[in-house]
């Protein structure tokens, strides 16, 4: 299957989708944490952080590789799958795309807006995860 259809626009779209869902879920995981901590979460608290970070990397990595979607991605028919031989993705597969694409977000979102210039229309995490981004 190819690329198109995977553009920068539908892209950003499911990430919208996928990012109201991750702050409900985040929203919850906080309420669900409240009750260990004797008082309010102080700003800046490791543990608290790491708690938030790793249930961001299980939300999308957990869908990446059990059905190559995430919500948002279902809601605009992308599917993530491997570009060496389209299969689904594997953990390491999966890590490795959001470390990268918490790198393209950190370069002021450069690593996406390569999209626009990509003849396949991929982004540096795809490029750097051996991974793509495909309509379905």
């Amino acid at each position: 299957m190819s690329a198109s259809g995977a553009g920068l626009g539908r892209r950003l779209a499911a990430i919208a989708y996928d990012l109201l869902i991750l702050a409900a879920i985040l929203m919850l995981a906080t309420a669900l944490w409240m009750p260990f901590t004797r008082e309010p979460i102080a700003p800046g608290n490791f543990w608290y952080r790491a708690y938030l970070l790793a249930l961001t990397v299980v939300y999308f990595c957990g869908f990446w590789i059990h059905g190559g979607q995430t919500p948002g991605m279902r809601a605009w028919r992308l599917r993530v799958e491997r570009s060496d031989d389209q299969r689904p993705l594997r953990w390491q597969d999966a890590l490795l795309r959001a470390l990268a694409a918490a790198f393209s977000w950190g370069a002021l979102g450069l690593g996406f807006l390569s999209a626009l210039t990509d003849r396949e229309q991929r982004t540096w995490h795809d490029r750097l995860s051996g991974t793509r981004l495909v309509g379905c």
